[in-house]
């Protein structure tokens, strides 16, 4: 493929997954605006609880995406019955996990509120919105699952589509019940959880109706799901995943205990890191669509068995990896004051939360370049297990023990903290040029 037909054929892709993880990110952002103008106290027990939520999808997303890696091999080959069969091992996990969360915040709500803050207050708010949206756990895994067994073979307008229409009527729900309009109830948290879990139940089932009744490439039927699985797929599918899961499981918990840090220095700092990283995670969505698009691209590269135009198309995406993070980086930087303007903060909280959004700012642009390409070119090459030692080894070797370090022993200010919960994303950075451009990491996972 020619320069002019990798890019068109890389931003066809690319655009509309990021739009659709804009429009996913939105859902909780709109929770998030809609509750910091309701009240600072229900914001707090609403971004304690998206950190439960934050680890689920991080879990999920391992599972999805070692659906598209696997099955962008078969792809590449054109062998759509093994890309079900991966379809169908992928969802019974997905929906496993979706049932665990459910359980373990069912039976111990409270625990689980006190894992990230101490304040009584903001736990009961905690409470009540986790009381409704843990009823979302499932449709939102069979959602995810469907959508990465469609982007195995290159169909993303669906989930971009979904997502307006979520969103859409997730704004509504939460406006209305929020603050009571149009005669509806003052609801708060209740009515942000309702709308979230209505938009979840709407999405989910018109992904599943298209992928029935639509999709032609796989012809997915209802029976694809309900069949014995395939012992080797399960097995090429864990040797995939297992590496994937374990990373992203941590870096979901690496995340939530940047809360935890944060809220167990200061109470407010809870309050401006929820504003701060809803906004950065909007950003951020331009990182992720280009791991996922290099995923697939690599991946189906590799399945086809080209081993130049692989080291080819890998160097052509880290040059758009770098343009990307510096695009956004200066997007979060002048996003900021608009953005903040929205909230009903104090002044203390408004000025932590502009400058946790400037140090994010710089951290965008590490993170474009290493993300993509330790998560993207490298694991959709089929080389999971090396990103995997990278990510333990920066994430619990260095990041969290200098960050507690910083907090709890040395007593250093939130701003400081934040630097060193991030200063991975621009150390990776090395490993990732290194490996990619003179290590071996392309590996035939198909059979």
């Amino acid at each position: 493929m020619k320069k002019r037909g990798f890019y068109k054929n890389f931003f066809s892709i690319y655009i509309l997954l990021v739009l659709q993880n804009v429009l996913t990110l939105s859902v909780n952002l709109t929770d998030n605006i809609m509750l910091g103008a309701y009240s600072e106290i229900s914001l707090s027990g609403v971004t304690a609880v998206n950190q439960i939520q934050f680890i689920f999808q991080q879990m999920l997303s391992a599972f999805a995406e070692g659906a598209v890696i696997l099955g962008s091999q078969y792809f590449g080959k054109k062998d759509t019955g093994s890309i079900k069969k991966i379809g169908n091992v992928a969802m019974r996990f997905g929906i496993g996990i979706a049932l665990i969360l459910f359980g373990i915040v069912t039976f111990f709500p409270i625990p689980v509120m006190h894992i990230f803050t101490t304040e009584t207050a903001i736990v009961k708010e905690g409470c009540v919105y986790l009381s409704i949206i843990r009823f979302t756990y499932l449709f939102f895994a069979v959602t995810t699952i469907l959508l990465a067994t469609l982007r195995t073979v290159q169909i993303v307008k669906i989930a971009l589509m979904l997502s307006i229409v979520t969103l859409v009527v997730n704004y509504g729900i939460n406006y209305t019940l929020i603050f009571g309009r149009f005669g509806a109830p003052r609801l708060g948290v209740t009515g942000a959880a309702i709308g979230t879990l209505v938009a979840r139940i709407l999405e989910c089932g018109i992904v599943i109706f298209y992928s029935i009744k639509k999709e032609k490439i796989l012809d997915l039927k209802f029976r694809n799901y309900f069949q014995q699985m395939d012992r080797e797929i399960i097995a090429d599918y864990g040797k995939v995943t297992r590496p994937m899961f374990l990373v992203q499981s941590l870096w979901g918990i690496n995340t939530a205990l940047q809360t935890v840090i944060l809220g167990h220095m200061t109470a407010r700092a809870i309050a401006a890191n929820s504003v701060a990283s809803n906004l950065f995670l909007l950003v951020k969505s331009a990182a992720v669509g280009a791991c996922s698009t290099a995923s697939v691209i690599i991946g189906k590269a590799v399945g086809e068995g080209d081993g130049v135009q692989v080291i080819r198309y890998s160097k052509q995406l880290q040059k758009l990896f770098l343009a990307i993070g510096i695009c956004s980086g200066v997007t979060l930087y002048f996003l900021r004051i608009p953005i903040l303007g929205i909230y009903n903060l104090s002044e203390e909280t408004r000025a932590m939360a502009n400058s946790f959004l400037i140090i994010l700012s710089a951290v965008c642009v590490g993170m474009s370049y290493q993300m993509p390409t330790n998560n993207g070119i490298i694991r959709g090459g089929g080389s999971p297990q090396i990103v995997a030692k990278i990510d333990i080894i920066s994430i619990w070797g260095i990041v969290l023990p200098i960050s507690f370090l910083a907090a709890f022993v040395f007593k250093a200010s939130p701003q400081i903290v934040v630097c060193c919960l991030n200063a991975d994303q621009w150390f990776k950075c090395v490993p990732a040029f290194l490996i990619v451009n003179y290590g071996k990491w392309i590996r035939k996972l198909t059979r």
